[in-house]
């Protein structure tokens, strides 16, 4: 697959952008184990040009992590150009534009999915983008407003004809927010359309090798997005790496390979952004990373609650020597193991 000039080898693998996730700490795993496209948060326009400390923070890229794409959202076509230009600053790979967002302060003022509410003006922004922009403009959308305006087949054309390098359609509509479950087959049918001749990226629901592989073959797709199924799970792109290319599934991590995953993002955490910042950021990730271990609910509370680091690491060597080599999900009691 190729955005433009940019060669990115067969079935891509790409970290969606999500807010107060997507950091480098997080982006650093999920380099370690095989994305091969990442993006920074999403960014508001209004905060890039008006200097704003946590939008201007966002632009940071380490040269580890290319290809990295830098994602802009807004509802000013004048501020987006502005916004495009202070990210090219950042000499990023990829400018994608968020026209897919369904959060309600940011769509119901008419950016992120927003902009499927007004298609003309979607279009408009798009083209002042492109021609600002010296590297290849990508978008990540939806498939319309709700479920009676599911127009991404026209849509896709449209943005095609501004000059998008690539699109990246995520299986849900607006409304939906992020419930139910992601349709694949319009996202297919944009991939078949025989006018389309730009990569084709697919998004929702990947959870697992399987799922991948599966909606690469049903739906013919250039590449895939994951964005929450990676959360606490960095190792799923090693994982879909390896089905792809083998057909053989990898067992998940045990306990104590996530500790160590874990330890080394908030290693990364602490290190990029200090302390308590770099702490507080970490705490959605050590949940994810140990969901669903039996009997963790005081040990879980103390590792959500202290802004110690030091107790902190002794907390996950805790829970490294206690659970050790046990597999959440495995059959069977942990206590009998």
């Amino acid at each position: 697959m190729r955005i433009d000039d940019l060669d990115l080898g067969n079935q891509p693998l790409f970290l969606a952008p999500m807010e107060d996730i997507t950091d480098p700490s997080f982006r650093y795993l999920c380099k370690k184990f095989g994305a091969d496209v990442m993006y920074t948060e999403f960014i508001s326009s209004d905060g890039l040009i008006r200097d704003g400390k946590k939008s201007v923070k966002k632009l940071d890229i380490f040269d580890y992590e290319r290809p990295m794409g830098i994602q802009l959202y807004g509802h000013i076509v004048e501020s987006m150009v502005e916004a495009t230009y202070r990210a090219l600053e950042s000499k990023p790979e990829i400018i994608d534009i968020n026209y897919g967002c369904p959060v309600r302060k940011i769509a119901n003022r008419g950016a992120g999915a927003g902009m499927l509410a007004n298609i003309p003006l979607m279009m408009e922004m798009t083209r002042a983008i492109v021609e600002a922009s010296s590297v290849p403009v990508t978008v990540k959308t939806r498939l319309g407003w709700d479920e009676n305006s599911k127009n991404i087949l026209e849509v896709a054309e449209q943005l095609q004809g501004q000059g998008i390098k690539a699109l990246t359609i995520h299986g849900r509509t607006r409304t939906q927010m992020y419930k139910g479950t992601a349709d694949w087959t319009l996202i297919g049918e944009v991939k078949r359309n025989p006018r389309m001749h730009i990569p084709i990226i697919g998004n929702g629901d990947i959870n697992s090798a399987v799922e991948a592989k599966e909606a690469f073959e049903r739906f013919g797709v250039d590449g895939i997005m994951i964005g929450r199924a990676a959360v606490g799970k960095p190792w799923l792109f090693r994982h879909i790496k390896h089905y792809l290319e083998n057909d053989a599934l990898l067992p998940d991590p045990t306990v104590s390979e996530k500790v160590e995953m874990a330890k080394l993002q908030f290693s990364k955490s602490v290190e990029i952004k200090s302390e308590p910042v770099g702490v507080y950021e970490m705490r959605r990730h050590f949940s994810n990373y140990f969901k669903g271990l039996p009997h963790f609910k005081e040990m879980r509370l103390k590792l959500l609650t202290t802004l110690d680091v030091d107790e902190i690491l002794s907390l996950l060597e805790q829970i490294k020597s206690t659970y050790g080599e046990y597999r959440p999900g495995e059959a069977g009691s942990f206590w009998d193991k």
